[in-house]
């Protein structure tokens, strides 16, 4: 019988995890800052996110704007360019 092919899962680990860190540092190909995102995954408890949608959608707003907002807010960035 023949072997399945090896695949490369969706979740499997970069070869190189250092390049792949620092492949998110570079800049975007359009040179747009503002259209380069990367993915922020957390976990909480579903009465958090249940309140949490709540309060973006009465302030009229998606969860995802309102949380880049509050990021922002507490991590304003520093004028020299440092991080604390």
């Amino acid at each position: 019988m023949s072997e399945r092919p090896t695949r490369r899962g969706f979740a499997s680990r970069p070869a190189d995890p250092e390049q792949w860190i620092k492949a998110a540092d570079s800049a975007p190909r359009d040179s747009d800052a503002g259209s380069f995102t990367a993915r922020l995954t957390i976990d909480v408890t579903p009465e958090l996110r249940g309140r949490i949608k709540i309060a973006a959608f009465r302030r009229g707003v998606t969860v995802a704007d309102m949380l880049r907002e509050l990021l922002a807010r507490e991590f304003p960035l520093d004028p020299d360019g440092d991080h604390p």
